[in-house]
């Protein structure tokens, strides 16, 4: 039988939330950013030789004259600017830091778009945007994006 919003006497409604894990491949491109993470503790972006730009996370195509660069690598600084941030107060088994906490985008030396990660070291009430931030790697390996940890204040 189909429930029909006018009839609802014998329908039975279950209210609740439903964890969904999942596998998510990363492709090439996003294997050797992380890698590059895991292995050497850099961040690397990609450069594309005709608009001149340094995206991160890599991407395989520029965003501006969608040019292939998925080959011309080229190492970020550890240490960057805090652009733009906002504070979660909402909290999921899912999510990566109890509340609250500070998700921020890092525009990293010789990036020109920024990482967005979580910022960690300070009260949610002090942090501001133009504040100095550095990247702090995972100690054990986890093979994701979390292979680089939080960003801290300089």
């Amino acid at each position: 039988m189909t429930c029909h919003q006018e009839d609802t006497r014998d329908c039975f409604v279950q209210e609740g939330k439903m964890a969904l894990p999942n596998t998510f491949f990363v492709g090439r491109t996003g294997s050797k950013f992380i890698i590059a993470m895991r292995d050497k503790k850099k961040i690397m972006g990609l450069k594309c030789k005709k608009c001149n730009k340094v995206f991160v996370p890599a991407r395989e195509y520029c965003i501006h004259c969608w040019s292939k660069i998925d080959e011309n690598w080229v190492e970020l600084g550890n240490e960057g600017e805090l652009v733009n941030y906002t504070v979660a107060h909402y909290q999921d088994r899912h999510l990566p830091k109890k509340v609250p906490y500070i998700l921020g985008q890092i525009k990293l030396q010789g990036a020109d778009t920024p990482l967005t990660h979580v910022v960690t070291g300070l009260d949610p009430a002090d942090v501001h945007i133009g504040m100095k931030v550095k990247a702090v790697f995972a100690e054990k390996p986890v093979n994701t994006l979390l292979e680089l940890d939080h960003f801290e204040p300089v």
